[in-house]
């Protein structure tokens, strides 16, 4: 039997193309729906492109049909704007108070809901919000309520870009011996670029660190790290594999994801060091993180360009420092981040104009990546000029963005959709290693 789902905002501004994701079943779309997306219409944000695309499809669905009684979709469904016959004085006089108007805009939208209930009882409804305290108050009205996931995956079942397998003791001497050896034919699942603890099946305590290549079929050996990356040594196997996947020029694109403390920023900012300053593989280093929400005018804050951007980007000016201080007596010559930056070999800047830029030649790491939509990261990827890195970092738990969650994020988005691509590669890194307070607070709290 086909059912009614029942859209909320959020949804819509999440996903622009979810009235087409629901198969053969019936998508409503309430006309308060429209109305609190049209206040979004103006907007230069992510935001705004994605309400201009809503009302783009809606249009297009109008001049097909009536969209009052619904436009029939390919997929067999069908898609309609659901009005309510009922005036409710009492919000009308909550609107004139000035009281929150998109708790009542909520309260419309799930009343609209209910009157397609008890219009058509015979057909079950779902409405369906990526707000938690507005799927909590349509049960308690009566509604069943869904989250909106896309992927249809909870968050453990993301892939992590590592593992573990145990292997014969001749085939890990052989490892020793030449650096790879042949992936055995049982093993299945493996990715592309896939990283691996093997260790001896005979004897466990012998192992060894790996790269899946599915292209030749073999185990390779990861990049040594003998001496520290710009004062930077690899504490566990998920920094050493995560060093590998920054240091090798023939992967373009990291992703690496952790919880706080586990080194993701510093690391990637390390490498990039190393490739631009020492092996001078790349131009200039690019840091970026979002000026949440991606797209918001910098104007607000007094000051220049650089002076806005520093409560955005102090983190990184953090790392770039403590970096720096390791090597002091080292060969850098006492220089400092504004040295490199003045040489135009550092480069800290937003997100927010990114959009129609060619980006050649650099190493370019985008840091809170977990706050960006799947939409956003595209637009930063298709950017990317010949002979360009580029690393993603972010902790898919600790997300400030409203519309997106832990597995609709850019950030997983990515490391799901690359993870067989012999130019791609995702490490997970789960060992905080800031220090032993902070990875207790990361456990605990």
């Amino acid at each position: 039997m086909k059912k009614n789902f029942v859209l909320d905002t959020n949804v819509l501004l999440h996903d622009p193309a979810a009235m087409t994701g629901f198969a053969d079943n019936n998508v409503c779309v309430p006309i308060y729906v429209i109305e609190e997306i049209d206040n979004f219409k103006k907007e230069l944000s992510e935001l705004g492109r994605n309400a201009r695309e809503i009302s783009r499809n809606l249009d297009k669905y109008r001049a097909l049909g009536n969209i009052g009684q619904g436009v029939e979709l390919e997929s067999g469904g069908s898609v309609r704007v659901l009005f309510s016959s009922r005036h409710d004085v009492m919000d009308s006089e909550i609107i004139h108070r000035d009281i929150n108007l998109s708790h009542v805009m909520d309260r419309l939208i799930m009343g609209t809901a209910l009157e397609l209930k008890m219009a058509e009882p015979d057909v079950p409804l779902v409405f369906v919000t990526k707000d938690t305290n507005l799927r909590i108050r349509a049960e308690a009205m009566g509604l069943t309520a869904v989250d909106y996931d896309k992927e249809n995956k909870d968050v453990s079942e993301l892939y992590t870009g590592t593992g573990e397998l145990l292997l014969e003791g001749d085939m890990i001497a052989e490892f020793f011996r030449v650096g790879h050896v042949a992936i055995p034919a049982g093993v299945k699942n493996l990715f592309q670029n896939q990283y691996i603890l093997i260790r001896n099946a005979t004897n466990p305590s012998q192992s060894a660190l790996a790269r899946a290549s599915t292209k030749d079929g073999r185990f390779h050996k990861t990049v040594e790290v003998r001496d520290s990356v710009w004062g930077i040594k690899p504490r566990n196997k998920e920094q050493h594999f995560a060093f590998d996947a920054l240091l090798r020029d023939d992967i373009s694109l990291v992703t690496l994801i952790g919880k706080a403390g586990t080194g993701k920023t510093l690391l990637a900012i390390a490498a990039g060091l190393q490739k631009v300053t020492d092996e001078q593989v790349f131009t200039r280093m690019l840091v970026s993180r979002p000026i949440f929400p991606m797209g918001r005018d910098i104007g607000y804050l007094p000051g220049d360009v650089e002076e806005k951007l520093n409560p955005w980007m102090q983190p990184i000016h953090d790392n770039l420092e403590l970096l720096m201080g390791f090597n002091k007596q080292d060969r850098r010559s006492n220089r400092s981040p504004r040295e490199l930056m003045d040489m135009n070999m550092i480069k800290v800047e937003p997100l927010t104009y990114i959009r129609g830029r060619s980006i050649p030649n650099q190493y370019m790491i985008v840091d809170e990546a977990q706050n960006l939509t799947p939409h956003e990261v595209k637009t930063i990827l298709t950017r990317v000029g010949e002979g360009t890195k580029i690393v993603l970092t972010g902790d898919p738990y600790q997300i400030d963005n409203p519309y997106v969650d832990s597995v609709n994020n850019g950030l997983v988005y990515i490391a799901e959709k690359f993870k067989d691509s012999e130019i791609a590669a995702t490490v997970t890194l789960t060992k905080g290693e800031r220090s032993k307070l902070a990875e207790l607070a990361a456990n605990l709290l």
